[in-house]
């Protein structure tokens, strides 16, 4: 029965004011979008990134800006961080760290990359047995997930 009234009360509640209520009631979280990119001798286009703790290397991508779609972001923060246009885009996987949700695609890279910004130290192109030791371990997995067979996986 209280429900029932809630729900009623929901209802008729002018739909900024549920939108207010509805953000102090639920977490906040950041959504961020990466690719593994990779080119025609099936390397994997990795990133030392300055902000990224530890190792540094890891899988090109950002944050999402309020109101953009995720492959629209991955493909501008790539081609802002190294110039390259994406081709064959297609969403891998989603997941959540904490308070944090990383969309995943897989791409192929279009043209020569090249550091473009302040947030990256360097860039390359790694086979998938080759990635750097100091990696994230997660993000590795999921480069050898998606792209390498069961049989191949270590």
């Amino acid at each position: 029965m209280l429900v029932n009234l809630f729900g009623k009360f929901w209802k008729r509640t002018p739909r900024g004011v549920r939108r207010w209520l509805t953000r102090r009631a639920e977490a906040n979280f950041t959504v961020s979008a990466a690719a593994i990119v990779t080119n025609d001798a099936g390397e994997v286009l990795l990133l030392d990134h300055v902000l990224r703790p530890h190792s540094g290397w890891g899988l090109p991508g950002g944050f999402i800006n309020r109101g953009e779609q995720p492959e629209d972001a991955v493909r501008r923060e790539i081609r802002e961080e190294t110039g390259l246009e994406l081709k064959n885009v297609e969403l891998v996987r989603v997941r959540t760290l904490d308070r944090h949700v990383e969309i995943i695609f897989r791409a192929v890279g279009v043209g020569t990359p090249r550091v473009l910004s302040r947030e990256i130290i360097e860039l390359g192109w790694f086979a998938v047995e080759a990635m750097p030791p100091d990696m994230a371990l997660d993000q590795q997995f999921i480069i050898r997930k998606i792209l390498l067979p069961d049989d191949q996986r270590k």
